[in-house]
């Protein structure tokens, strides 16, 4: 996307704008020597590691390898799209920046999604002016301060009112210019069956707007007055274009600056809980849409919090829902507890029955670690007079206990296995060990059977640092200078891919179309056109790799070369194995042509 906006407009933003100071805003940084120092907001930390350097306006964390510049940053704290960063910017320095279909004259994927979001933001206040200040608005405007919201909640959150008319929303946004197509798209307006014209998804409801990250409308939550048989209780967007469940956490934009302040996440399991929550001053909560947990949901909390508290409703169904999420969670190194609520009530129920207070100081407060709450789980609807019973309780403890606890955390709950059952701890230990083995046999199972030929782990480790060395130090030859990028090129054209690694074979290529694009390299340019983080992470600790600059011939034929050698040694041990394989299935032929050339390879070393 950035080739949709004048190079020149790129650079005057970038070279108008401090980094220390967009920085500075999101992270405490102090002076130390030519650089800025502070905690990293990529990861939780407790000693800084995050660096900012003024000069070459610059940002590296030495702990997780994040970095870049100050459109990437934006990009990166905010999960903006390149050009949604370069707008920020551009407000800040009074740069206007267009939009990318004003470039190419042709109306985008990204200008549509626009389109969608400005379909959904207007629909929003319409909503939220019907509420507040019209007659139709002021029975749902009662009854939301009944609830307990204020008016700041209310305008906060933009909460409003549908009108219970069957075309009010869908007739004034066609008449707004929005066609058929986008009006059926957004989900707001549905297509009549029989006969023509839409027909408004929510009348008569509530209305709760669900934002993206950057705080953009993007889908709705109705709710009926009162409770019909008739009706679902609540009504929310369809899966659009810019709508997706398995992607959005509810209140992640308003969460963002208490998350980092805590760093840590309360994950509720709907959006009216964060906002009961929000009301008893929990600030840092986050729901999901109606879905479990997604690995997109995994991966977005991560970038801001390895904590999470999750506070689910106090049934079966939120028990077991809290079981499925806190492993999930385990799994991808979080620090999980469970805040348990009592009797089955959810979070709104309770703060009702017990205030703001007990739900912040005892509940929230006062979570319970992941294997306490996993055997306060397991013992639900459980009877120790059955054997079964208590067999079964000590098997799903012990097994969510390997490979998930330190010694003492293993020691701890053995002896509250012991004192709970009667059973000896020895006993218990001893099955729990079963059970480790055999989980470090599974876990080790696939590795062992792909290595078989591998050298010795320290070997292998030296091998893929001595690797990584090299394509890093190639990559950054032909970042910094056009004509080292044609002779890895023309490398290319005669003996392959010059490059191993998935991640550096997507960055050679994304560079070669970045050649073909620019007569000249800059490296906050190439830097800005790279969307995946972890790749841009590889472009910066290859921009701060040192190299020598009088030998830049010698260090790429000696790169190229090493990288050669690291594909023969693997092809060598690729053809070892097949030769092995074939003399178990007594095929000499085969296993004589392998083994030949694998000597001829040898040879080439």
């Amino acid at each position: 996307m950035a080739n949709r906006v004048p190079e020149e407009v790129i650079e005057k933003i970038r070279s108008s704008t401090d980094i220390v100071d967009v920085v500075g805003e999101y992270v405490q940084l102090t002076k130390r020597g030519r650089n800025w120092f502070g905690l990293c907001p990529f990861h939780g930390e407790s000693t800084p590691s995050f660096s900012v350097t003024s000069d070459k306006q610059i940002f590296h964390c030495f702990g997780c390898g994040a970095g870049g510049n100050v459109i990437t940053f934006i990009m990166d704290i905010e999960n903006y799209t390149f050009h949604e960063a370069l707008a920020k910017l551009g407000e800040r320095t009074g740069i206007e920046v267009s939009t990318p279909a004003e470039h190419d004259g042709a109306l985008s994927v990204s200008s549509e999604h626009q389109r969608l979001v400005a379909m959904h933001e207007f629909a929003a206040e319409m909503y939220h002016h019907i509420l507040l200040h019209t007659e139709e608005g002021q029975a749902a405007l009662d009854y939301l301060t009944q609830r307990g919201f204020s008016q700041e909640m209310i305008e906060a959150g933009k909460i409003g009112w549908s009108l219970d008319e069957w075309g009010s929303m869908s007739s004034t946004l066609l008449k707004k210019g929005y066609t058929e197509e986008e009006l059926e798209s957004s989900g707001l307006g549905i297509k009549r069956e029989r006969g023509d014209g839409f027909f408004d998804r929510f009348r008569g409801r509530i209305m709760f707007p669900i934002t993206n990250e950057s705080g953009k409308t993007i889908a709705f939550s109705g709710r009926i007055l009162g409770s019909s048989k008739e009706e679902a209780k609540y009504l929310n967007s369809p899966e659009t274009p810019v709508f997706q469940k398995s992607q959005v956490l509810y209140n992640l934009h308003n969460a963002r600056g208490a998350i980092r302040k805590d760093r840590q996440i309360v994950l509720f399991e709907g959006f009216m809980d964060v906002i009961a929550a929000s009301r008893a001053g929990v600030g840092n909560g986050l729901a999901t849409m109606g879905t479990s947990l997604t690995a997109q949901h995994i991966r977005q909390m991560k970038r801001f919090a390895q904590n999470i508290v999750l506070c689910f409703d106090g049934d079966d169904a939120g028990w077991d829902a809290a079981k499925r999420a806190a492993i999930a969670l385990s799994e991808e190194n979080f620090k999980v507890e469970v805040a348990v609520l009592p009797n089955g009530l959810d979070p709104d129920d309770f703060i009702r029955q017990e205030g703001e207070e007990a739900f912040r100081e005892q509940v929230i407060g006062k979570p319970h670690a992941f294997i306490a709450f996993a055997m306060m789980h397991a013992r639900r609807h459980k009877s120790f007079q059955y054997e079964n019973d208590l067999l079964q309780y000590i098997q799903e403890v012990l097994q969510l206990l390997a490979g998930r606890s330190n010694p003492v955390e293993r020691d701890l709950y053995i002896k509250q296995l012991a004192a709970e059952t009667g059973l000896s701890e020895e006993a218990i230990l001893q099955h729990y060990r079963k059970l480790e083995n055999k989980s470090i046999r599974q876990a080790q199972a696939r590795p062992e059977r792909e290595t078989d030929a591998a050298p010795a782990p320290r070997k292998k480790q030296a091998a893929v640092t001595s690797l990584h060395r090299a394509e890093r130090l190639l990559l950054s030859r032909a970042i910094a200078e056009g004509r080292q990028l044609e002779r890895i090129s023309e490398y290319h054209g005669e003996h392959g891919m010059p490059f191993v690694t998935d991640s550096f074979q997507a960055l050679y290529v994304k560079l070669l179309g970045f050649y073909e694009e620019w007569d000249k390299v800059d490296f906050h340019q190439f830097l800005e056109t790279v969307e995946d983080p972890e790749l841009r992470k590889l472009v910066m600790e290859t921009a701060l790799a040192e190299h020598d600059p009088e030998h830049a011939d010698e260090e790429i034929l000696d790169c190229l070369h090493h990288l050669k050698k690291h594909r023969v040694e693997m092809e060598i041990k690729e053809k070892i194995q097949q030769s092995k394989e074939a003399e178990k299935q007594h095929d000499i032929k085969r296993a004589l042509t392998l083994a030949q050339e694998v000597i001829a390879l040898r040879k080439s070393l």
